[in-house]
């Protein structure tokens, strides 16, 4: 797929006019790619693909167990791509027109409770380069309600530590300034002491987080350690960076924030994707009444 030239058009139409980030550009391929694999085996070119094969392709995937979810994500990319072969006249209709995505219900995300993020805090050992460094990489995804990418992008020019905030680069590399917490601007120059120690890759020097290596630290590193701790600590609930995200938004709307203010400090350019957080809020209160109701 990776030599097909329409295909790496379109992906070059995803980064430069659609605006989109690395990873879903990434998974458009990858649900590009599974469809172009399928339609090979049955010999048919995109060119001739109807919407009866989609919904075969559609159908296969179901068969696979493909959560509903999964699928509605794939089928986006799909109306996606083949609009963009009409505007590059490849095509004359879509045949994904009239697909339509599966009902998802509402999945409520995992939050921790402060009890828990402290906890889970706690288990870190601040004796060490690494620890110090992932004491405030925890603390800085909390305090700022940063996606993973968000983090590992940051640099030492985002950072207006006087003033209290940080620049962000979000989804489409739109940015936005956060207000950092006390607490998370100590952690990171904790952790700034221990990376002046050490040998910094070229290319890497603005990144603030950083391997042992001297490489700007990956997603996949944050996700071992998180997961690392959580079992450390006997942390019952399956969790990933996303999760502090997902706390952080919980708790301010817990305590009365307002919820545009969440959606401008989380970047949602809509407010129907922030209003998630007022159904766990709901989910929280009820849970709240069930437990400690005298009827109950």
């Amino acid at each position: 797929m990776e030599r097909d030239p329409k295909v790496e058009k379109y992906r070059r139409y995803l980064l430069l006019e659609k605006g989109l980030s690395a990873n879903s550009i990434d998974a458009y391929m990858t649900d590009l790619k599974k469809l172009m694999k399928f339609m090979e085996g049955k010999a048919i070119d995109m060119k001739s693909v109807q919407t009866i094969h989609l919904e075969e392709f559609l159908a296969e995937l179901h068969d696979k167990n493909i959560s509903s979810r999964s699928i509605a994500r794939i089928i986006s990319g799909l109306k996606s791509f083949f609009r963009f072969l009409i505007l590059e006249k490849i095509r004359l209709d879509d045949p994904a027109e009239l697909l339509e995505a599966p009902k998802i219900g509402l999945k409520l995300p995992v939050v921790l409770s402060l009890e828990e993020i402290d906890s889970l805090l706690g288990v870190i050992d601040l004796s060490t380069a690494e620890g110090t460094r992932n004491y405030a990489i925890i603390e800085t995804l909390y305090s700022c309600g940063l996606r993973i990418s968000e983090l590992t992008n940051l640099r030492f020019s985002n950072l207006y530590f006087k003033e209290g905030f940080i620049r962000v680069e979000g989804k489409g590399s739109k940015q936005r300034l956060v207000p950092i917490s006390d607490v998370a601007i100590q952690k990171i120059q904790d952790w700034i002491y221990y990376r002046n120690q050490i040998p910094i890759k070229k290319g890497n020097e603005e990144f603030l987080f950083v391997s042992s290596r001297g490489k700007a630290i990956s997603r996949v590193t944050v996700f071992h350690y998180i997961k690392l701790y959580a079992e450390k600590m006997g942390l019952q609930k399956k969790i990933s960076p996303h999760v502090f995200r997902h706390s952080f938004a919980t708790h301010l709307l817990e305590r009365g924030a307002n919820i545009r203010v969440i959606q401008e400090m989380l970047g949602h350019e809509k407010i129907t994707t922030t209003e998630i957080y007022t159904h766990i809020d709901r989910h929280f209160l009820r849970q709240e009444i069930i437990e400690h109701h005298p009827r109950s």
